[in-house]
């Protein structure tokens, strides 16, 4: 392990969804059966548009879609948590073979350069999604959906994952695939990578397709 005293990014905090594993299509299947519970259709490009956000405001979202009114917060409730089981029963049969590409030796060389690794994600499945693909042991805090009740574009995910890391704002590192994302840590001034196209990841420091062939130190010296 190398002492990073000399460097100024001591910690990497990675969205889960987009970043280190696809799961969009295991929501879009799962909200799609929701929105045709309920009579109408949901497209993928709808689906592209709830990246980042949380299952209640995706939900909502959703209905607004459709055009149907529901305001009750139970009735919300009820209907995320139908999603939430269709969902879960789908990603516990996640692979490792499911990683995406690049990341796994990505992490194993950021453990072994002593950076310090966070989970920052809306997901309120993180736990199960890091087991099942086999990547758990690579963090050192996991912040999700259970630990937060602010949404991205709030930074309140990667404020906490800094906290816990015990690190400075500044010497963060945030992976990110979604517009809410980056927002949301430029807003305390932390760095962004984006995983995706440049042009739907407006205000990163760096956007590269994936993580394959990066090391933490080429990747560092390109923000």
């Amino acid at each position: 392990m190398k002492d990073r005293e000399d460097n100024l990014y001591k910690a990497f905090i990675f969205d889960l969804d987009g970043v280190l594993v696809d799961t969009a299509k295991y929501h879009f299947n799962a909200w799609s059966r929701l929105a045709n519970s309920l009579g109408f259709d949901f497209t993928e490009q709808q689906n592209e548009e709830l990246k980042g956000i949380s299952r209640i405001d995706s939900l909502k979202k959703i209905l607004k879609w459709g055009n149907q009114e529901v305001n009750e917060e139970n009735e919300l409730n009820r209907l995320a948590n139908i999603k939430n089981t269709w969902y879960i029963e789908m990603i516990e049969k996640m692979t490792p073979d499911e990683i995406l590409p690049g990341v796994y030796d990505f992490l194993v060389l950021s453990q072994k350069e002593g950076i310090k690794i966070a989970l920052g994600s809306a997901s309120k499945n993180a736990e199960i999604i890091l087991k099942r693909t086999g990547i758990t042991h690579f963090f050192d805090a996991i912040v999700d959906g259970n630990l937060v009740k602010k949404s991205k574009p709030d930074p309140e995910v990667f404020i906490k994952a800094q906290q816990l890391l015990k690190v400075k704002i500044q010497e963060c590192v945030v992976f990110e695939d979604a517009q809410a994302g980056i927002d949301a840590a430029k807003a305390v001034s932390m760095k962004v990578v984006g995983i995706g196209l440049p042009s739907n990841l407006t205000g990163a420091d760096m956007v590269t397709p994936d993580l394959e062939n990066w090391t933490p130190d080429k990747l560092i010296a390109k923000i």
